[in-house]
């Protein structure tokens, strides 16, 4: 589970709606420590002659590179908090060379807990969704 969220940055400080985002561009650099950092090495990512011979025709980034980017926008958002959940859906492919937009955006949060609930999503440089889901954190008070 990442860790991420909030010193000094009180819940009441964040409001439903408030819509962060970040761009990234996924590089061959990016798949392959990310590959060697899980172990994940499914030739789809790390093997260009079998990838172009699926019905992709070329590499695919790891899906959860995108997810991770998500989280590091939260992380930013809310220094010193903790992400207590997330779920996403891959609703298309990311290839290396694709410029992600990632979105995090306050969908709700509960002061009295602490809580902030967030709807999350990435799309590629022609608009298209490439994954979505929602998130949850425990937004810690400064002491």
């Amino acid at each position: 589970m990442a860790t991420i969220v909030s010193e000094g940055k009180a819940i009441v400080d964040k409001n439903v709606g408030d819509l962060w985002t970040f761009r990234k561009t996924i590089t061959d650099s990016d798949v392959s420590l990310f590959a060697g950092i899980t172990g994940d090495m499914n030739p789809l990512h790390i093997d260009g002659v079998y990838a172009s011979n699926t019905e992709f025709k070329g590499r695919l980034a790891h899906g959860v590179i995108g997810v991770g980017i998500l989280v590091g926008i939260m992380a930013r958002e809310l220094p010193g908090g903790v992400l207590l959940g997330q779920s996403v859906k891959f609703l298309r492919p990311v290839f290396i060379g694709d410029t992600l937009t990632a979105f995090v955006e306050v969908s709700g949060k509960d002061e009295e807990k602490d809580l902030i609930f967030f709807r999350i999503w990435c799309e590629n440089q022609d608009g298209v969704k490439v994954m979505a889901g929602e998130a949850q954190g425990l937004v810690r008070k400064r002491k």
